[in-house]
């Protein structure tokens, strides 16, 4: 054998060896992915279908409505973030988002009933509802088409109409995102979390200067609620379409008193929306932040004590009345 042989099949040898490593760590981080996402939440039987939905805490009930990329696991995630405790967290999974399966109708008003057959097969009769990004448009249309059945509404870094400066996805294109959505694999999400993992955080809100400040766990954290993305594809196409074709709500009839936050620096251009929303929803109130990005990071403390104010504050008022 050849010198220029031996080299070749010495590189080809640890070429298959670094490949076999990647792929059962891959094959080990969405088994546990999967393992977790499956064993947190229930299935419940509703006049609107089956919808998926964990439970978390004791106390006055608040709806959590996740986001793109989503499930009742980042609604869990956001409730902990954004709500706190002393709260009976309802998070739902979407259309189209882990185990809710995506009805032929997926628009946010269908959507939006699904929310109040939910609270039905819960015997709840009247919540408080949070919804956060892509969240935002079922949770308004709740507020338009089931008035008597919220308290308040909160909306965080919404995906809403404005007539300028619209909400938008991130620039660059979210490269990974769509090699996983047209190839319905886990693998090039997983493979960009691990070799470019700045893109990704870009990708779900969060500005490069703030990066700068996350440790590695803290960001594996971030980047961790994605997994797997499979079971997240057919929702993720719905939010595609949904966002296309978003048009003005009649802001002008929500009756709820109504809290929107948002943050000048979100890389999905949310914070014109988000005041333009405020502005329009008779008696809402807004809060801007200079910075945070999509997660409003480094406002979790003021995010949660607001939040939790103004829902205790509503839905005790609307108990006793």
């Amino acid at each position: 054998m050849s010198l220029l042989s031996l080299i070749i099949t010495i590189l080809g040898g640890v070429i298959a060896v670094i490949l076999i490593v990647t792929y059962m760590n891959y094959r080990s981080d969405i088994r546990a992915a999967r393992k977790r996402v499956m064993s947190g939440s229930q299935i419940i039987e509703t006049r609107c279908g089956p919808i998926e939905y964990a439970v978390m805490g004791e106390g006055l009930p608040v709806l959590v409505v996740h986001g793109a990329g989503g499930g009742y696991d980042q609604g869990l995630w956001i409730a902990r973030d954004s709500v706190g405790e002393g709260f009976r967290i309802i998070a739902p999974s979407r259309f189209g988002y882990l185990r809710t399966p995506l009805p032929q109708d997926a628009s946010p008003a269908t959507q939006a009933d699904a929310h109040a057959c939910l609270l039905d097969a819960l015997n709840i009769s009247k919540i408080a509802v949070v919804g956060v990004s892509a969240g935002a448009p079922s949770s308004m249309q709740f507020a338009l088409r089931h008035p008597e059945r919220i308290s308040s509404l909160v909306l965080i870094v919404p995906e809403t109409y404005a007539p300028k400066n619209p909400v938008e996805s991130p620039n660059p294109s979210p490269l990974p995102f769509i090699l996983s959505g047209i190839l319905k694999s886990d693998f090039p999400l997983w493979v960009a979390m691990k070799v470019y993992p700045s893109s990704v955080l870009y990708t779900i809100g969060v500005p490069p200067s703030f990066q700068a400040r996350l440790t590695h766990a803290q960001k594996d954290e971030l980047m961790r609620i994605l997994l797997p993305f499979g079971p997240r594809i057919d929702g993720m196409v719905n939010e595609g379409k949904i966002a296309s074709a978003l048009d003005r709500y009649p802001l002008e009839n929500i009756t709820a008193p109504a809290l929107v936050i948002s943050s000048a620096d979100d890389p999905w251009k949310t914070f014109d929306a988000a005041k333009y929303t405020s502005e329009n929803i008779p008696g809402a109130k807004f809060i801007g932040f200079e910075t945070g990005g999509h997660l409003l990071i480094g406002h979790e403390e003021e995010v949660r004590s607001e939040v939790a104010r103004f829902i205790k504050e509503h839905l005790i008022a609307g108990e006793r009345t």
